[in-house]
């Protein structure tokens, strides 16, 4: 068992990306917060499938080419193998949690010049 408090943790990006208050040993569990305008590159997983909840905002979470503008209280599933790209087309931050499980030191793979 241990405690975790999120202020002793940073964002990757400074004021964005995921802040991982868990990496490990069987799943990560991050907050992600993105200003206005502010995206996270197009990726997918080979074994790891990635959940987030919107806990403040909005945020386009494109899925295999297709739009799902999510809001707080809001819920995706997303599988190993599907390519996702989140955008912050709004106004105002969005905060959202992230799970990806089962844990893998490396599974994230980069996609180049994604359109949808």
């Amino acid at each position: 068992m241990y405690i975790i408090d999120e202020k002793d943790k940073e964002y990757r990006f400074g004021d964005s990306g995921p802040k991982y208050l868990m990496k490990g040993p069987r799943m990560n569990f991050a907050l992600v917060q993105f200003q206005p305008g502010q995206d996270f590159k197009a990726h997918y997983h080979n074994v790891m499938e990635e959940n987030f909840y919107i806990i403040e905002g909005e945020i386009d979470i494109i899925v295999d080419g297709k739009v799902n503008h999510l809001t707080k209280g809001q819920f995706i599933h997303i599988e190993p193998g599907e390519i996702h790209y989140c955008v912050n087309n709004s106004n105002a931050a969005i905060k959202m949690v992230s799970t990806l499980a089962p844990f893998q030191e490396v599974d994230k793979v980069d996609v180049e010049n994604y359109k949808y």
